[in-house]
């Protein structure tokens, strides 16, 4: 399980609420004593619509924060969600071990030079469009056949360029450039992307997916998070991107107990 630590004002769901450096460290000691596997530390927001920040103010907010984890919680590995590449080798050198990038090094090309030499893990993530035009008309004629084509043409690319396979997990990207049926088709062949022989990790907690689907506000979609998520273990998913990781730990364990019985 993966523990979301936004540092964002303006994040969809806790934004502003840890932006703050002992807010977000407080948070982090939180995720981690709820039973988190890894941080996944964001400076930049990435919902829909936000605007992007330049490499030096996301880094201004980032790095704090990554250094005071790294020195009160050594034992926790820590992912940095991050496009540009600059940050990314910063956050390297500051301990991080993950690169979580939503652009698939798109918004940086540079980024793929980092991680050929750095070889970090890196999350290679599915997207049509950029945060701020990406749900604004999204269009595929077949959504898993074309998420399966670029993950394709993107391992290729990146072994190509030096990063081994053993590095790189999938996620397909629920919510950035779909709709409400492309997310739930890509949720309900997620063991499709199995084929690859890599490991599938999916951000799906607190989305307007819930909301679309279920009328639910963001506030109220823990269960839904913790249904979709044990319902996702069962297809093949085994890394889970969350905000309330002791409530999904539970539903995880719970579906593990059940497919063993």
């Amino acid at each position: 399980v993966m523990g979301i630590l936004n540092l964002t004002p303006d994040s969809f769901y806790d934004g502003g609420r840890h932006a703050t450096g002992e807010a977000a460290l407080g948070q982090a000691q939180a995720l981690h004593d709820a039973g988190a596997d890894m941080l996944d530390i964001g400076a930049e927001s990435s919902r829909p619509g936000a605007r992007p920040l330049a490499p030096g103010e996301e880094l201004a907010r980032l790095a704090p924060v990554l250094r005071a984890v790294r020195e009160r919680m050594p034992g926790i590995p820590v992912s940095v969600d991050t496009v540009h590449a600059a940050t990314a080798a910063a956050a390297l050198d500051m301990g991080a071990v993950v690169i979580n990038d939503v652009s698939a090094c798109g918004v940086d090309p540079e980024l793929t030079d980092v991680l050929a030499d750095r070889k970090p893990g890196y999350v290679l993530m599915h997207s049509q469009g950029r945060p701020p035009d990406m749900q604004a008309a999204p269009r595929y004629a077949d959504v898993c056949r074309e998420v399966r084509r670029f993950f394709e043409r993107e391992l290729n690319r990146l072994v190509a360029a030096g990063l081994p396979e053993d590095r790189i997990v999938l996620d397909p990207g629920i919510g950035f450039g779909k709709t409400m049926a492309h997310n739930l088709a890509l949720l309900a062949h997620a063991d499709e992307f199995l084929a690859f022989g890599r490991p599938l990790l999916v951000g799906l907690s607190m989305k307007s997916l819930f909301g679309d689907l279920l009328g639910l506000p963001v506030g109220e979609r823990g269960a839904a998070t913790q249904t979709a998520s044990a319902l996702l273990w069962e297809r093949g998913v085994c890394w889970h991107r969350v905000h309330d990781v002791a409530a999904v730990r539970g539903a995880l364990r719970l579906a593990a107990a059940l497919a063993g019985a």
